[in-house]
């Protein structure tokens, strides 16, 4: 929880930063408030805080869309690349781990289900399938979201800043080069998205951590609490006046390192037959858990290789 709120929190702080030309702090204490009260909406129950998120997650969908008509793109490089993937040299496996991280985020495996519990308490069998039915869909459609809008920013900001603009690497710096490149309109979209990005995974993570707790430990902590605890990180940085992107991706590389974990506890439990009686997973879908969880372990090993210095055959 504390590593997605880095990044999120991060982000938000930047975005209101820039859009009001205020301080870094004075960024963050505006996200923190938003958040706080968002998080209050849980007294009303899921309902509306979901709804609330949904119309934020849009915003940044819709925002991407739009920059992918404004940014100078190849569309038929897109394609074939979309295809045919490479990791030529050891930054672009730390951008594709942290990508990684940033979409399938570790709390996200524990609050869907718990969220799934406390939404609907099934009658007998027929509901339990049919809820458990439309649970699958959801996060299927929540996760692909997640993957196209990733997919939009990398495009994005490829069609933006590849041709001439390679050294940028910050979101402060993206943002200034977007102005006289693609103008005003492009820029302010960018900074809502990061706004509406940065909100509503903190109240996400937030969730996650409460959720989380109460599995491990079986006791509730208050929300200004958790929103204090979580927030440290942030404010260490910005204090200590360390780079708040190269942070931010760090955060989400550390998220993409815990993953392996969650996944191989969710592939164990779900492929038990004391567990899940019925719903245990069938070989085909055992088989594709197990090759998810061993590619995202594969990068995060090729990653800490690189790190400490040891050559991987084909990686520049």
């Amino acid at each position: 929880a504390m590593a997605t709120d880095l990044a999120e929190f991060l982000g938000g702080a930047i975005g209101f930063s820039l859009l009001f030309h205020l301080p870094l702090i004075a960024g963050m204490a505006i996200t923190a408030v938003v958040t706080y009260g968002l998080l209050l909406f849980e007294r009303t129950g899921f309902r509306p805080l979901e709804l609330v998120i949904g119309a934020l997650v849009g915003i940044i969908g819709f925002c991407y869309l739009l920059e992918l008509f404004i940014a100078p793109i190849e569309w038929p490089s897109v394609l074939r690349h979309t295809f045919t993937p490479s990791l030529p040299d050891a930054p672009a496996v730390m951008i594709a781990v942290g990508i990684i991280g940033a979409t399938v985020m570790p709390h996200a495996l524990f609050l869907h289900s718990g969220l799934t519990q406390a939404r609907v308490a099934p009658r007998n069998e027929i509901e339990r399938m049919r809820l458990l039915r439309f649970s699958n869909i959801e996060v299927v459609i929540a996760l692909s979201i997640a993957g196209l809008i990733n997919m939009a920013m990398v495009i994005t900001a490829s069609g933006a800043f590849h041709q001439g603009f390679p050294d940028v690497a910050e979101i402060e710096s993206a943002y200034r080069t977007l102005v006289p490149l693609l103008g005003a309109s492009a820029a302010g979209i960018f900074l809502v998205s990061l706004i509406a990005s940065g909100i509503s995974s903190s109240v996400v993570g937030t969730m996650a951590g409460q959720m989380i707790m109460q599995g491990f430990v079986g006791f509730q902590i208050p929300v200004w609490l958790r929103r204090a605890v979580t927030m440290v990180p942030s404010f260490v940085v910005v204090g200590f006046g360390m780079n708040a992107t190269e942070a931010l991706v760090a955060s989400q590389i550390v998220l993409s390192l815990a993953l392996p974990v969650p996944m191989a506890a969710l592939v164990w439990f779900t492929s038990r037959a004391d567990v899940m009686g019925s719903y245990r997973n069938r070989p085909l879908t055992a088989g594709f858990a197990v090759a998810g969880a061993m590619a995202v372990l594969a990068l995060n090993v090729v990653l800490l290789l690189d790190t400490f210095g040891v050559p991987v055959p084909g990686l520049g």
